[in-house]
């Protein structure tokens, strides 16, 4: 059942877990910063994975984000030693690293699709000036970048990771692999729909249909380039089995549901 699971499940394009000994108190801060948000697994591999296999998840791409430049090697530790057939693992670059260039070849050297960054939790500008050089060895490097946009509900609202910022990265960068989170710009879905939708950038669509009316989400959606919407849950702050219900009411082409669930992140990821 596994094995047919891993060939023909979904690709959830947005989780995120910690080490066995951090996740307790990784959760705990991470709660503590963002009231009322109850999360739906512990942290652990373990635990995601089990909602994996009720769910009929095949693979998960795990995000990491290192707050501070110091946790780049540890990050990149628990990652190799991680990443399985089916947990996908994303290091993170902080910008404020003065080793970034080091890190992105031996990011690549160790096999690993991209990195995840936070421009709230890593306190930078999506198209401020010293990104665009680490954007530029991303996409020589042929390494894509998930990165959170829009608001988020644990900061203030500004705007370092607009539709504006982003369509200002994709145009500088048209090669680069830029996966846009929350489909589009968490809470600027009326940004979205007016100025990125239909544009060849790459939108997963985590923590985004528990907010948006059906209507809405269908339209942004059909509205997009079809090879560019990517599953994406955030788990473990939604339920994995609560997103793909959310989704397949969304009653979408078939053909596009299948490349949304799975024909997409496949192509992305280099697993076809």
């Amino acid at each position: 059942m596994i094995a047919n699971m891993i060939k023909n499940g979904t690709i959830d394009f947005h989780t995120h877990a910690f080490p066995d000994e951090l996740a307790p108190r990784a959760m705990k801060k991470l709660m503590s910063e963002t009231p009322g948000v109850s999360p739906f697994l512990d942290g652990t591999v373990n635990a995601l994975t089990d909602s994996m296999n009720r769910n009929g998840i095949s693979r998960s791409v795990i995000c990491c984000i290192a707050t501070t430049p110091e946790q780049f090697t540890p990050i990149f530790n628990w990652c190799r030693k991680a990443q399985t057939d089916r947990l996908i693992m994303f290091p993170s670059i902080h910008p404020a690293d003065t080793k970034w260039k080091d890190r992105i070849p031996q990011i690549k050297e160790a096999g690993f699709k991209g990195i995840k960054m936070h421009p709230y939790y890593q306190d930078y500008f999506l198209d401020e000036d010293r990104m665009l050089p680490i954007y530029e060895e991303l996409e020589r490097d042929d390494l894509m970048v998930v990165t959170h946009t829009g608001h988020d509900i644990a900061f203030p609202n500004d705007d370092r990771a607009c539709c504006r910022r982003i369509l200002k990265v994709t145009e500088m960068f048209p090669r680069l692999k830029f996966v846009a989170t929350h489909l589009g710009a968490w809470q600027q879905w009326e940004e979205v729909e007016r100025e990125l939708a239909g544009k060849h950038i790459y939108m997963e669509l985590s923590w985004s249909l528990d907010f948006l009316q059906a209507e809405q989400a269908r339209r942004i959606i059909l509205a997009h380039p079809a090879d560019c919407v990517l599953f994406g849950t955030d788990s473990p702050w939604t339920d994995q089995g609560k997103t793909l219900s959310l989704f397949r009411n969304l009653k979408l082409p078939q053909e596009l549901e299948n490349k949304i669930l799975r024909g997409n992140a496949m192509a992305l990821l280099g697993l076809l």
